[in-house]
């Protein structure tokens, strides 16, 4: 799909009166070339200046006109675009995300809709530019058929030699954009990894010279590549159009009589023509990268669509009464060769008001399982029952909004979104939250909206307990949220907070490697290597469940 059915598809009516207008103005240019050469034969037919004037007076007022409707035309498409890749993004299953990479994402999210945002700007001008050229043409037609038809076969000749370059120069520019993937992949190594490129020379030397510049040589490369046939086509079309002119001059008269007053509007118009036809040359690149751009963009956008989840339009709100969460002999399946895993069959049952602790070694399963609980991932064999319903694809956004989580890798908004308190209530409720986990002295709180997220990572921690509190849903789960937290604060998470959940009716999911208080949960579930290796309720000090 390229640019401009891009904008037909989003606005059709608008783009066929954009183009009206673009060809009304492009004519009335192109007669204004007539006028002009008519007056080199008589400079003094009757009405010929009212002529003028009237037509330049269309042109001035249609011309405008069709980039006005053109360029909110082409901003409202971006517009609509961003939204939409956003919304794919945000109805894609995790796994899907998880398995396409944040580098593409962002590349695709900044760098494609930036080259689409700069050519649908160039289109307003091109149609216009299109029109005066469909203009002229048809005006070289009326005064001689032969010559114009001389005049096409050799602008064809330079269309197609023309193409055939700029076809090359598109083989590079994907080569080039598809380095960009790897390239923000490097980049969010620098800005994720950077104390660990600060500490190690080394390291810092080798991801240099051995990653990041090999990346961007090849991109570089690529561009360069581009760019230097965008070039080659440039000056080869100027050369051709030169040659086209210098054809009807000194050539064609030799194989055949043409009026002299024909060949010098013929000269006249084709020079009028050399502007569209450089402008026209000078954004092609512009155009080519944003049809590169777009091609991802669909690969992207379709590569998503065919798993995306059916995300309400509305606010789904949880069941009043929550009584029980069941899962029968689920399962989920990734990797493959050396890193091939596998969760289950797993059966489990969790009712309101229990602490129970998710434990295990690292690459148990414990961060599958927890996914898999929350909704964001669907088991591929077995089944999950909320309150005895049975959860499936047509109902898995409800199903999800039963969960308060604080994930590992979990994200802070600095807007607290989503609630229907008044800005007052909710900024009362958040003081005092900010005061019980001690942060207030760090964090204010103003219309819903955070002071600062730049905390240290156990207080960043503490604010997306805050966020999990307001959002008051009947089951929380943490993953490993204690692992940053002071001895205190450790202690008053176990002691205090987690009880004072159960004692509102909450089912806490707890994933924890804390054995000092394993004795505070009412069930522990350990995992091994994806199987559940023991489920049971301590009735002894921690010290003897390990």
């Amino acid at each position: 799909m390229n640019i401009i059915w891009l904008l037909v598809r989003e606005s059709a009516p608008q783009v066929v009166l954009a183009v009206l207008a673009g060809l009304v103005s492009g004519g009335c240019s192109a007669k204004l070339i007539a006028l002009i050469n008519d007056a080199v034969k008589d400079p003094l037919q009757p009405g010929l200046a009212w002529q003028f004037v009237g037509l330049l007076a269309i042109a001035l007022l249609t011309s405008p006109i069709s980039q006005f409707l053109l360029v909110r035309l082409s901003q409202d498409a971006i517009y609509r675009l961003r939204l939409r890749l956003s919304q794919r993004i945000m109805a894609a299953p995790l796994a899907q995300l998880e398995g396409q990479g944040a580098n593409r994402l962002l590349a695709v999210l900044t760098d494609d809709v930036t080259n689409l945002s700069n050519a649908v700007f160039a289109i307003p001008f091109l149609c216009i530019d299109g029109a005066i050229i469909i203009g002229c043409l048809v005006y070289l037609g009326l005064l001689s058929k032969p010559v114009l038809a001389a005049a096409v076969v050799m602008m064809l000749f330079g269309i197609v030699t023309v193409q055939l370059i700029l076809n090359q120069a598109q083989h590079y520019l994907r080569q080039a954009r598809n380095e960009q993937d790897q390239l923000f992949q490097h980049f969010r190594a620098i800005t994720d990894g950077i104390k660990e490129l600060k500490l190690n020379a080394r390291r810092r030397q080798g991801f240099v010279d051995q990653q990041l510049s090999v990346s961007a040589d090849a991109s570089r490369r690529d561009s360069i590549s581009a760019l230097n046939l965008f070039a080659l086509a440039t000056v080869w079309g100027q050369m051709l159009f030169f040659a086209i002119v210098g054809g009807l001059v000194l050539g064609l008269p030799r194989l055949m009589a043409i009026d002299p007053l024909v060949l010098s509007g013929f000269v006249l118009t084709l020079t009028y023509l050399m502007r569209p036809f450089e402008s026209l040359m000078d954004r092609l690149p512009v155009l080519l990268k944003a049809n590169v751009s777009l091609q991802k963009i669909e690969e992207l956008g379709l590569s998503l669509e065919a798993q995306a989840e059916d995300l309400a339009a509305g606010v789904l709100k949880p069941i009043q009464l929550f009584q029980s969460l069941r899962f029968e002999a689920i399962s989920h399946h990734y990797g493959g060769g050396a890193e091939d895993f596998c969760l289950g069959p797993v059966d489990l049952s969790f009712k309101p008001g229990e602490i129970v602790f998710i434990v295990g070694g690292n690459g148990s399963g414990k961060s599958t399982l927890a996914k898999i609980i929350t909704g964001l991932y669907s088991p591929e064999d077995g089944t999950v029952r909320l309150n005895g319903d049975r959860v499936t694809p047509a109902n898995l956004e409800w199903y999800r909004q039963h969960f308060s989580t604080v994930f590992v890798d979990f994200y802070l908004f600095n807007q607290l979104l989503g609630h229907e308190a008044t800005a007052a209530d909710l900024d009362g409720r958040v003081r005092r939250y900010l005061k019980d986990l001690q942060i207030d002295h760090k964090v204010e709180i103003k219309d819903g909206q955070l002071s600062t997220t730049a905390l240290s990572q156990g207080q960043r921690k503490r604010l997306a307990l805050l966020t999990a509190y307001l959002d008051d849903r009947p089951i929380y789960l943490f993953d490993e949220w204690a692992a940053d937290q002071d001895p205190t604060f450790r202690a008053l998470f176990y002691e205090e907070i987690l009880p004072g959940l159960r004692d509102r009716g909450k089912l806490i999911l707890a994933i924890s490697h804390d054995d000092r208080y394993f004795d505070l949960a009412d069930r522990i579930i350990k995992l091994d290597y994806g199987k559940i290796e023991s489920d049971w309720r301590p009735l002894k000090p921690a010290a003897d469940i390990i």
